[in-house]
């Protein structure tokens, strides 16, 4: 594990962002953890976040040419993503879109730079993949090329009972895309290995990870 993955931890754990206990998902499962990036809501804490993002973007090698921002949670990752990237000398251009199109004034559904090239997507997690095809949708109409998608974590998980991969594995087969985050769940196991004294905590976790996980990723 790489030290911004270790901050990015411990950031997520310091404001509440990363819970342990019990949890119904959106899917029905009972999960010992919860992850909500809204939580990452003071200056100092979007900057740090910014800073994660920027790493994982640079470590990955991937190539690109905009950031996008998807409505709404990727809006202000996007953003805090593109100063910490500038910060480090990546200066790229930022957009991102409205739910609804604008009647008036610049109209339309897109804000900032403009929708072309190779784009970035930027946001918190993948769950069923939605959110994400609606945004290649976006990107197709505007004769551009996904070149990735990055979120904040990785959960590692089956996208359903009947089905082998994650939700994370079918949009990169779909749109022969990578998508990557700034930790998965085997870098959360790793970190309360080492750092955690809660034994009964690690041991819901990696149960879960083995009934629903995928099998690599």
């Amino acid at each position: 594990m790489q030290q911004y993955q270790r901050d990015f931890i411990h950031l997520a754990l310091d404001h509440q962002v990363l819970c342990f206990g019990d949890f119904i998902l959106k899917s029905g499962r009972q999960s010992p953890y919860f992850f909500n990036a809204g939580r990452f809501h003071t200056g100092a804490a979007l900057a740090a976040l910014g800073r994660a993002y920027a790493e994982a973007i640079i470590a990955s090698g991937v190539e690109f040419d905009v950031i996008f921002g998807p409505a709404y949670k990727g809006i202000p990752l996007g953003a805090v993503t593109a100063v910490a990237l500038a910060q480090k000398g990546v200066d790229k251009p930022f957009c991102y879109n409205r739910k609804e199109a604008k009647d008036h004034g610049e109209g339309g559904t897109l804000v900032g730079a403009p929708l072309k090239g190779k784009v970035l997507i930027i946001d918190d997690v993948i769950t069923a993949g939605t959110a994400v095809r609606e945004v290649m949708a976006v990107i197709e109409r505007n004769g551009a090329e996904a070149a990735g998608v990055v979120i904040g974590l990785n959960r590692q998980e089956r996208a359903g009972e009947d089905c082998e991969l994650s939700a994370i594995q079918q949009v990169e087969q779909e749109y022969n895309i990578p998508v990557f985050g700034i930790v998965q769940l085997d870098d959360i196991v790793s970190f309360l290995q080492e750092e955690s004294q809660d034994s009964e905590t690690l041991r819901k976790i990696v149960d879960y990870r083995q009934r629903y996980g995928v099998s690599s990723q």
